[in-house]
C-alpha cells in the first residue's frame, strides 16, 4: 500500500500545535517568538512560532514514533530507500555518519579523491586508512569529474579487503558518469558503497535529470535537499538500502553527531520538500526545462564566455560558464554581483549558475547584466592560464602518515615555497566547492605548490585562517 506522498505530517503537527496557543514553561528560549528584537519580528515571527521542542506529541528525532517517524517512511517511500534520516546538521552529518559506520581505526576504504572535505573528516574521524582514487581530467568540460572504472578495478585488486567505496555524484557542476558499473565492482567483493550525491536530491524525479544513485544500488547516499530542493539551509536526507551497512550503527553515530536539540523548522522543512518533489509533474518540469533553455540562451549572448553544452550527463539545472582567457571568474563576478546577478560559484576557469525547481521570471535583470558585463569587458587583453590537467600524478595514492600518526606530532605555519617535500598538517580547500587541493597527510609536490599559486593570484578563497601552509614537523 503506497502512502499519500501529499501528506506533510510532522509540518502540520507543528502548525496544529501553534494553534492550540500553548502556555511555554519549556524551552527555546524566545518562547513562540515572543522575545524578539523588534527589527527582527518581520523575519523571524512566522519561523519562531514553529521553532519548538520535544514536546508530547511532536515526536523525537533520535528516538522516532510519532509524525517525525511517519515523515521519514514518506521520504523513504519516495526515495525508494529503505529507511530515510532527516539530518539538521547538513550532508555533512550523514557523511560522517555513513564512514564512521561502514569501517574502524585501521580499515581501508577506498575513497574518490575530489571528495567534499566532510568525507575527509569522516576518514579522519573514524581512524580509517583511505586509498585515494584520483579522478580523470575530462576534456569535454575541462576540469576533474570522476575516477575510471580501470582504477577502481586496480584499487579493488590491490586492497581486496576495503571495508566500503565512498563516492561523489554529481560533482558540484552537476556532471555524473557511470556510477552503476563503479556500484556493481565494489558489490563484486562485497563492499558497501556510500555516495556523496548533495547535490542529487532532485534525481528521483527521473528523466530529464540523471539516475539517483539509490537507483543503481549504492547502500548509502546522503542528500542535501536544501541544495536543489525547497528546504532550509543545512536540511538534509541520509538513506540506507543495504544489507551491507548496519543500520543500528548509522541510528548510534547519527544521534552522536547530531545536535540532542535538533531544529524542528529544519525538520519540517525536510516533510515539505519531499511533499513538493512528489508534487511536480511533467508539465512542470517541461515549463522548468522551458525556463532553463531560455536562460542558457541569454548567457550565450556574452563574448566573455562560452555555456558549456548539456548533455546526457548533465543535470540541467546547473549552468557552466567557460570562461574565455580575456578575462578572470573574480573579474566577470564581481560585474555580475554588481548588476545585482549572483551566481553560485566560480572556480579559476569556470562560473556555475544553479537554475533550480521554479521557472525563471527576471528576464530583463538578467539580460542587462550580460549586456553590461559584455560592455565592460570588450577590450579586455588576455590573461595567464592555469593547466591542471596533470594535477593528480597518480590513479592511485595513500597518505604519507597514518591518522594515528598524525595525533603524535606537532605542526608549523610555513610559506608557500617552504611547503614543498612537506607534510601536510591541515588540509587547504579552496571554498567553494569545499574539495581538498592539498590533503591533511599529504605530502606536497611542486605541482600542488605551483597550482596553488596560481589558484591564489587569480583570487580562488582557502577556506583556513593562517596565511601560509600548516605542515607537521618531521
Amino acid at each position: 500500500m503506497y502512502m499519500d506522498q501529499k501528506l506533510t505530517p510532522l509540518f502540520d503537527r507543528l502548525v496544529e500545535f501553534q494553534q492550540e496557543q500553548p502556555v511555554s514553561f519549556h524551552v527555546p528560549g524566545h518562547k513562540n517568538g515572543r522575545l524578539l528584537s523588534p527589527s527582527a519580528i518581520p523575519y523571524y515571527d512566522s519561523i519562531l512560532r514553529l521553532d519548538l521542542t520535544e514536546l508530547p506529541g511532536l515526536d523525537d528525532l533520535h528516538a522516532p514514533e510519532g509524525v517525525i517517524a511517519e515523515a521519514e517512511r514518506l521520504a523513504a517511500e519516495y526515495f525508494q530507500a529503505d529507511h530515510t534520516y532527516f539530518l539538521v546538521g547538513g550532508s555533512t552529518s550523514g557523511n560522517l555518519a555513513m564512514i564512521l559506520a561502514a569501517c574502524s581505526a585501521g580499515d581501508e576504504v577506498l575513497v574518490q579523491r575530489n571528495s567534499h572535505k566532510s568525507i575527509m573528516n569522516g576518514l579522519e574521524l573514524s581512524g580509517a586508512q583511505p586509498v585515494f582514487l584520483s579522478p580523470d581530467f575530462d576534456e569535454e568540460v575541462d576540469r576533474y569529474t570522476s575516477p575510471s572504472p580501470s582504477t577502481l578495478v586496480a584499487a579493488l585488486k590491490e586492497h581486496p579487503q576495503a571495508k566500503a567505496l565512498v563516492l561523489t555524484y554529481p560533482d558540484y557542476f552537476g556532471r555524473t558518469y557511470n556510477i552503476k558499473e563503479m556500484i556493481d565492482l565494489a558489490h563484486s567483493y562485497h563492499i558497501p558503497v556510500l555516495v556523496d550525491e548533495a547535490h542529487g536530491v532532485h534525481f528521483s524525479k527521473g528523466h530529464p535529470f540523471p539516475c539517483s544513485s539509490l537507483h543503481y544500488g549504492a547502500d548509502a547516499v546522503v542528500h542535501s535537499a536544501h541544495k536543489m530542493a525547497p528546504a532550509m539551509t543545512m536540511a538534509s536526507y541520509l538513506h540506507v538500502r543495504s544489507s551491507r551497512l548496519r543500520r543500528d550503527r548509522v541510528e548510534y553515530y547519527l544521534q552522536m553527531i547530531q545536535s540532542s536539540s535538533p531544529s524542528y523548522p529544519l525538520m519540517a522543512s525536510l516533510d515539505l520538500a519531499r511533499a513538493y518533489l512528489a508534487s511536480i509533474k511533467f508539465q512542470d518540469i517541461q515549463t522548468i526545462m522551458e525556463s532553463i533553455g531560455k536562460v542558457r540562451g541569454l548567457l550565450a549572448s556574452s563574448d566573455a564566455w562560452v555555456v558549456l553544452p548539456d548533455t546526457d550527463y548533465e543535470d540541467p539545472l546547473k549552468i557552466t560558464l567557460h570562461v574565455k582567457h580575456s578575462s578572470t571568474t573574480k573579474e566577470i563576478m564581481g560585474l555580475l554581483e554588481k548588476e545585482g546577478i549572483y551566481p553560485e560559484m566560480a572556480t579559476h576557469n569556470q562560473i556555475l549558475f544553479i537554475h533550480g525547481l521554479a521557472p525563471f521570471s527576471r528576464w530583463d535583470e538578467l539580460g542587462k547584466a550580460v549586456k553590461s558585463v559584455n560592455e565592460r569587458l570588450k577590450n579586455k587583453s588576455g590573461h595567464a592560464t592555469i593547466d591542471t590537467a596533470k594535477f593528480f600524478s597518480e590513479p592511485i595514492q595513500e597518505l604519507a602518515l597514518s591518522y594515528q600518526e598524525m595525533t603524535q606530532l606537532t605542526h608549523i605555519d610555513v610559506s608557500l615555497r617552504e611547503a614543498e617535500g612537506r607534510i601536510a598538517a591541515e588540509a587547504v580547500i579552496p571554498y567553494p566547492p569545499g574539495v581538498p587541493l592539498i590533503m591533511k597527510g599529504e605530502r606536497i609536490t611542486p605541482r600542488q605548490m605551483d597550482t596553488l599559486a596560481s589558484l591564489l593570484e587569480k583570487g580562488v578563497r582557502l577556506q583556513q585562517r593562517n596565511t601560509g601552509i600548516r605542515v607537521f614537523r618531521e
